[in-house]
């Protein structure tokens, strides 16, 4: 995560580096071409003084020998020409070789003998490879005589701006290695109560609602979200404890009264005539008691089934050792025939109380409600590899589309099954387990029927694939 921040801030901080090192970098190469036009501007006014005073006395040795020496010196063609633009003083093959390859020194010449000092000439990037012409005229207004020349080459003066560059690249890279150094364990500080707040989420998500974030790191808003989850989820543990509680001592508590209230029910069946109508309501009352005494072990079973919150790692392979064996007796008693198709090796997240028993009331569903002839039990892990699939399918009665979504409701039977022993809760808490792992059951068409008039039902059971370091 915080490296998604740090993706953020970097490059923030480059454009902030960038918007002032780019206008300080172009106002350094300026300033370092100014200061070599200022510097040719300077030579070519003292030269252009001297030649004045040569031009008026005739005597022109002294001057060559100045314009011959700075030509040594500097590598910089100077030439003192008139104004047809011939050369009468200086290095004239070097200044000749040089204005060939400038374009712009015609129209600074023609402006100098005119009497005007010449523009800078120069192209300040670096990558251009044009001289710097730099004229000035000898004489002034309509007594112009002729003009001082120096065409300069930038060369070193645009590896000096390069120099320049370089080092203030490495001052700015400076500061961003410095944030990113320090961003780097800022970020992980600021963002670590993020990450155990996210993990402790995904552990609720799975049902375990003893998790709490840490609320004594990071910064204080942090601290403050992370005690505000904690007590949000004390509140909610607390509700759900109460309500498992309510559920199991109601059910506890009922017990007694409904098994004095049956036995007292039994005990009139002496007095009853068989052929009177106290039978028939003898009956009715009897077979009541015993759907609520049903009832009442249910709803103490999912209390206790609830209260086991925590999805652990497991291999379908053990899980199906110890119970196909029993699935295929029951299913032989009953003439059915069970077959099994699951590849070895799938390893998942068990939901609380036990993939076997979830199996287990799927089979038992499959076997009472279906009255199917073949109960088909296969798996198989998805391509992308994060789930797997276990499906119980049957080619019984099945149940209705319309019927299949209010079929893990609790408490719902279908009117086909009123007459059958059973609560109507097994689905029901079947789907609330495997939600608990991250999983989801799903009601879908089964097997198709022997006589052809339709689909059977598949109870297909989705849980998340765990990774095979995990412990069991």
């Amino acid at each position: 995560m915080h490296r998604r921040l740090l993706v953020v801030l970097v490059p923030l901080a480059v454009l902030l580096v960038a918007a002032l090192g780019v206008p300080l970098s172009i106002t350094v190469a300026e300033r370092e071409m100014q200061e070599t036009y200022v510097n040719r501007l300077n030579d070519v006014g003292r030269f252009a003084s001297l030649a004045e005073t040569a031009l008026s006395t005739g005597r022109t040795e002294a001057l060559q020998q100045e314009l011959t020496r700075y030509h040594e010196l500097y590598g910089i063609p100077v030439a003192l020409i008139d104004t047809s633009g011939a050369v009468l003083l200086g290095a004239a093959d070097a200044y000749q070789k040089a204005a060939r390859a400038e374009a712009a020194l015609p129209r600074i010449v023609t402006a100098a003998l005119a009497g005007a000092r010449s523009e800078p000439s120069w192209e300040w990037a670096p990558w251009d490879d044009s001289a710097l012409v730099v004229a000035e005229p000898v004489g002034r207004d309509s007594e112009v005589v002729g003009a001082v020349v120096t065409i300069s080459d930038l060369s070193r003066t645009r590896e000096l701006i390069l120099v320049r560059w370089a080092r203030l690249a490495g001052l700015g890279l400076l500061p961003l290695l410095a944030l990113t150094a320090v961003a780097w364990p800022v970020s992980a500080w600021v963002l670590r109560p993020v990450r155990k707040l996210d993990a402790a989420t995904s552990r609720i998500s799975e049902g375990d609602l003893t998790i709490r974030a840490d609320a004594e790191a990071g910064p204080i808003e942090l601290r403050r979200l992370a005690r505000s989850f904690n007590t949000m989820m004390d509140a909610v543990e607390n509700a759900a404890q109460r309500q498992r509680a309510f559920v199991s001592d109601a059910s506890h508590q009922l017990r007694n009264p409904l098994t004095s209230l049956r036995l007292a029910v039994e005990s009139l069946a002496p007095h009853l005539r068989s052929d009177g109508d106290g039978q028939q309501a003898y009956d009715v009352a009897v077979d009541e008691l015993k759907a609520m005494q049903r009832m009442l072990n249910s709803l103490q079973a999912t209390a206790r089934m609830e209260s086991l919150r925590t999805a652990s790692p497991v291999d379908l392979d053990e899980v199906l050792a110890t119970r196909v064996d029993r699935w295929r007796a029951l299913t032989a008693t009953a003439g059915q025939t069970l077959t099994v198709d699951v590849p070895p090796g799938l390893r998942l997240l068990e939901p609380p109380g036990g993939l076997g028993s979830i199996l287990d009331e799927l089979i038992s569903n499959a076997l009472r409600l279906s009255d199917a002839q073949v109960v088909e039990v296969s798996a198989q892990a998805a391509s992308a590899g994060a789930v797997v699939t276990v499906a119980v399918r049957d080619d019984g009665q099945g149940i209705d589309v319309s019927e299949r979504a209010q079929a893990l409701q609790r408490f719902w039977r279908s009117p086909r099954h009123q007459n059958v022993p059973g609560t109507g809760l097994g689905l029901a808490i079947c789907a609330d387990l495997i939600g608990a792992a991250g999983g989801e059951l799903r009601l879908e068409e089964g097997l198709p029927r022997p006589d052809g008039s339709g689909h059977g039902l598949a109870a297909v059971v989705v849980l998340p694939v765990a990774a095979a370091s995990t412990p069991v």
